[in-house]
């Protein structure tokens, strides 16, 4: 695998006990930066006779590059190693969501209120209107964010247990970027059938349902049932969430090079959820020279280990009846969006592209083509990460989507209101800072989520006036 930068997400605490001589930190921090560290905060514990005790921040590229780097300074003589924590799993220690409490529970007068005896009248209320519950409970700021664990990230089939802590982040990030509440559901069923009557059955408590890290081909029959069957929006967001953030990225990048959806070649790796969805939203955006490809190369109708989801994909696209591997599809395209896997292209194989060529390298952890190695050969370069730029992520997109569905009390998450999302977080991006480095806004920007719910709730006025 390859090695990227020192990141957050390989940064740990250690805590040292320092003989107080001149020149001790200084030796200390050179042998960190000696071994590819990059120091963080360092703080004093506490001060003693003859010792000091220090805790410093120090980034890793991954676990085997922080095992190098406190090796060596357990090589330092005057130091002793208290303890070493991982700062991503003490992030994540207890969990990162918890329930709070709106209203005041402070005594006698509370509790007959919020609950014995006076909650049984709003529960008699909601009996007879149950509309009501989007005004009188949690329903209508409230979704569920669903997954059976078996496509977690781009880490596999890990379970519902290991899906666990993504789903409290999609949750954090939720709460944190639109004020919605979020819940993990986890659940130990594999078979669509017991999934969709799951979900149906907790239905009543929550005003949308988010699926989530569900794998190819079982997550379009579960969406397209659930979109069916229920009466709130359902949103697979490793599907949509990635076509508009993908599509969102795109027309600011075609702008920048000067060059039209309908007229550009562009090529996919990936048929999974994510790069099913990307194609479709491209062929609506106005596309038309779309290949695909999976592992076994470019996808065409008839082509061996094909199912059915590939075989409707593949009658739509490819209208020049490309053949062959990824490398081969790549020759004279002027878009590469890679939703697979990592490391499949080197950077040279890109010299074939077009001029002013456009790589989006979206698997995660590791991109499918080195992200620095591809900017010598082609105009524009994104990925997934947050250490480089153009991150084309799905936080641009769920938080301000389901902001605006639940404030328009939507029933579904129309294309409309996708291609709205989608035209919201490219017009973040002002043309005059359009630059090879800045396609995309940035994923904290507060704009964000309010841009798209406010684009959301116009394109369900618009349509219901159309009605």
């Amino acid at each position: 695998m390859r090695h990227y930068h020192t990141n957050p997400s390989h940064s740990f605490t250690v805590r040292l006990i320092i003989q107080r001589k001149p020149g001790m930190l200084g030796r200390i921090t050179s042998t960190i930066g000696k071994n590819g560290g990059l120091m963080g905060a360092i703080t004093i514990v506490s001060l003693e006779r003859g010792r000091i005790v220090r805790d410093l921040i120090v980034y890793s590229r991954d676990q085997d590059h922080s095992q190098k780097i406190l090796d060596a300074v357990r090589k330092i003589s005057g130091i002793t190693m208290l303890e070493v924590k991982d700062r991503t799993f003490e992030y994540h220690r207890g969990g990162k969501i918890q329930v709070e409490g709106r209203r005041p529970l402070e005594g006698p007068d509370d509790l007959a209120i919020a609950y014995t005896p006076g909650v049984g009248r709003v529960s008699l209320a909601l009996a007879r209107d149950p509309d009501s519950s989007y005004e009188f409970t949690m329903k209508g700021n409230s979704v569920a964010v669903v997954t059976d664990g078996s496509a977690v990230l781009g880490l596999g089939n890990l379970g519902p247990i290991a899906a666990l802590p993504v789903m409290e982040g999609k949750a954090l990030l939720f709460k944190k970027l639109a004020g919605v509440n979020a819940f993990p559901i986890c659940l130990d069923v594999t078979e669509p059938d017991a999934i969709v009557s799951v979900v149906k059955s907790i239905s009543p408590a929550f005003g949308g349902i988010n699926l989530e890290d569900i794998c190819a081909p079982r997550c379009f029959d579960i969406e397209r049932r659930l979109q069916r069957e229920l009466d709130i929006p359902v949103f697979h967001d490793d599907q949509h969430g990635t076509a508009i953030a993908v599509l969102a990225a795109l027309t600011n990048g075609l702008k920048l090079v000067n060059k039209r959806i309908a007229n550009t070649r562009i090529v996919v790796s990936g048929t999974g959820a994510a790069g099913v969805a990307c194609i479709r939203m491209l062929l609506e955006a106005g596309a038309r020279h779309i290949v695909a490809c999976d592992s076994k190369g470019v996808i065409y109708p008839g082509r061996e280990g094909m199912n059915r989801i590939k075989e409707e994909l593949a009658a739509a696209i490819n209208p020049d009846g490309s053949r062959g591997s990824a490398k081969d599809a790549l020759k004279g395209a002027d878009v590469f969006i890679g939703v697979s896997v990592a490391d499949i292209l080197k950077p040279h194989d890109l010299k074939v592209m077009a001029k002013d060529a456009i790589v989006f390298a979206l698997a995660n952890p590791v991109p499918e083509v080195d992200p620095e190695g591809a900017a010598e050969y082609v105009r524009i370069v994104a990925t997934g990460r947050s250490d480089f730029p153009n991150q084309i992520n799905n936080v641009l997109v769920f938080p301000g989507i389901f902001r605006g569905a639940l404030d328009s009390r939507a029933r579904q998450i129309t294309l409309e209101m996708k291609m709205a999302a989608a035209r919201a977080i490219a017009d973040l991006v002002p043309d005059e800072e359009l630059s090879e480095d800045l396609i995309v806004p940035r994923a904290f920007d507060p704009l964000v989520s309010r841009k798209v719910a406010e684009a959301v709730r116009n394109a369900v006025k618009q349509k219901a006036a159309a009605a």
